[in-house]
């Protein structure tokens, strides 16, 4: 009697399909692309500074690495139940809070060019915020969850959550980062419109929360001078207005088609952070506005499916998880937005990096580890509607 495989049962089969995770190939596309982008120009944009540091390629290999680590993560995150973020929201909203109180405490957090947001790890520095504000918008989502009919009915149900937003952006402020703090607000208030609060009550609280910031940016020189010279940076282009200047050289040379991959001078350490901040104006100087029109549909590509995946998983009845993709979905537009903004002269010069493209090893683990949750929530939503339908048909 020859051997043959076991049967494979129903209920074996069940569970394998169970265990299946279903991804969605449009997300994982989307990210792919952006962050092969991200490697080579990453490469590209620090060549000048990597060759001072003897390896050329230093930046690249370190991008590429942290690539792979963070793609690891978020398979790993991908396995983990959102019902499990959603249990421990008050855990996480801990943790976010006591990484962004240690970076301010000496000897904790580690200050580099004036900032104090990096604590120092064995292998390399972490920037706290960048965990910190996913960990908050976590909370936030559980919250928009618990809290529903009074965020919708209630003045007070809105100022909680934004009482803990003003906190978390004091906090970014005092590293300072005012960048973070600014988008970690207004994604606030985009989830709580979303989630039904009154148009009325939120207007209202945005102009009581901007005059503060507006004084603290007129009263602290340094960052009155940025706005001055985002204003007009031709009239200081040696000083207050140098970095937006070669920042505006660089997307000018480009034009159409770009000068050609490599073939950048402001890189050459005429830019300053060419590799993290503004390595939007070198991309646009080698590849041109034909290639930074695709990146940007790049974006709102991934943005666009993520806000799809949340409207999907609404659909399912999965409020946390619909919440949660959304909240990713309006981060990305967000943050990538400012970055360009800043770079083409549009907004002032703020610290923030360009998704998945920058330099910055932080924020590429913490961006690819927030995508896995993402796709765990596509799954979610995908089991869901199978379950619903197999029940429907006994």
């Amino acid at each position: 009697m020859s051997a043959t495989s076991p049967p494979v049962t129903a209920g074996t089969s069940t569970r394998s399909q169970k265990n299946r995770l279903q991804i969605d190939p449009v997300v994982v596309m989307l990210t792919g692309v952006l962050l092969l982008l991200g490697i080579i120009m990453v490469g590209s944009a620090s060549v000048a500074l990597a060759a001072k540091e003897g390896d050329l390629f230093s930046f690249q290999e370190k991008q590429f690495i942290f690539g792979i680590g963070g793609v690891l993560l978020a398979l790993a995150v991908m396995r983990v139940p959102t019902e499990f973020w959603q249990r421990h929201a008050y855990v996480l909203l801990g943790i976010s809070l006591a990484l962004l109180l240690f970076v301010l405490i000496p000897g904790l957090g580690l200050k580099v060019n004036g900032s104090r947001r990096w604590l120092h790890l064995y292998w390399f520095n972490f920037q706290a915020s960048e965990a910190s504000r996913v960990l908050i918008l976590i909370y936030l989502c559980s919250y928009l969850v618990r809290r529903e009919e009074e965020i919708r009915t209630t003045f007070l149900g809105i100022l909680k959550p934004l009482g803990l937003l003003v906190i978390a952006a004091a906090f970014l402020l005092a590293e300072p980062d005012l960048g973070a703090g600014v988008v970690i607000m207004v994604t606030g208030f985009v989830m709580l419109f979303l989630a039904g609060a009154q148009l009325r009550y939120l207007v209202g609280i945005a102009i009581a929360v901007t005059l503060p910031i507006a004084a603290v940016v007129r009263l602290t020189p340094w960052r009155w001078e940025r706005v001055i010279s985002f204003l007009n940076p031709w009239a200081d282009p040696e000083r207050t207005g140098y970095q937006l200047t070669q920042a505006l050289m660089a997307i000018g040379r480009g034009e159409w088609f770009g000068v050609g991959l490599g073939g950048s001078v402001q890189k050459l350490l005429w830019l300053p952070e060419a590799h993290t901040d503004f390595i939007f104006s070198v991309y646009a100087e080698e590849l041109g506005l034909v290639a930074v029109a695709a990146l940007i549909l790049l974006f709102l590509a991934l943005s666009y499916r993520s806000l799809v995946i949340a409207r999907n998983a609404a659909d399912a009845g999965l409020k946390f998880q619909s919440y949660l993709a959304a909240s990713f979905g309006v981060w990305l537009t967000l943050q990538a937005f400012i970055n360009i903004a800043v770079n083409m002269g549009a907004l002032p010069t703020k610290g923030l990096t360009l998704p998945l493209l920058s330099y910055g090893r932080s924020s590429l683990l913490v961006t690819l580890i927030w995508i896995g949750m993402v796709l765990r929530v596509h799954h979610e939503t995908q089991s869901s509607r199978t379950a619903a339908i197999r029940g429907a048909t006994r």
